[in-house]
């Protein structure tokens, strides 16, 4: 074995870690803070991480090869698609930010239907993470997006899994959940 217990796997997730990217991405002093975890063994799962997930240098070859795998997801707009290179990218975050009613949460409604699309529509054929900062979040909109889409309603609906965030260290704790779940089943954030 590499020295890692099952033990260590479960004190990991209990503290949010639950792919070995993220535990090969996070501070030293961040698993030094896991109860059960020592220096010794901190060091060996970061050693053990930082084998599988590649974090030296790379050809720009093989980071041209990484980003061909990204999947642009319509916001239901071609002028804005076009403003944002063709879509919302998967595989990071998209802070959507603005002044009062400018459509913010318009977009993340339509996100919440478009990331279902299949592929060949500009979709992700995924799910959605719909993290509600502001009690704005309302189905019946999802609903009304869907018939544009020609998508069912019912199955846009349960492919969308929402919590509603109170405070900054409330959405912290939400997103910990949302990387676990994203372990899961093929997610795109809103």
């Amino acid at each position: 074995g590499n020295g890692i217990s099952a033990g260590d796997i479960k004190k990991l997730q209990e503290a949010g870690f639950y792919t070995v990217e993220s535990v090969a991405f996070t501070p030293k002093k961040c698993l030094l803070a896991i109860k059960g975890i020592s220096e010794a063994k901190a060091d060996k799962i970061m050693t053990e991480a930082m084998k599988i997930v590649p974090m030296g240098f790379t050809t720009a070859t093989e980071y041209h090869q990484k980003r061909s795998e990204i999947i642009q997801i319509t916001t239901g707009s071609k002028e804005l698609d076009k403003l944002l290179g063709g879509g919302i990218e998967t595989g990071s975050i998209t802070e959507i930010f603005g002044e009062f009613r400018t459509g913010k949460t318009q977009l993340c409604h339509t996100l919440a239907v478009t990331c279902q699309l299949p592929i060949d529509y500009n979709g992700g054929e995924g799910k959605c993470l719909y993290i509600d900062t502001e009690g704005t979040l309302r189905p019946e909109r999802l609903i009304a997006t869907c018939n544009r889409f020609n998508l069912s309603p019912d199955a846009v609906l349960e492919n969308v899994a929402c919590a509603r965030a109170y405070n900054t260290d409330h959405q912290m704790q939400l997103l910990v959940q949302a990387a676990a779940m994203m372990t899961e089943s093929r997610y795109v954030q809103s």
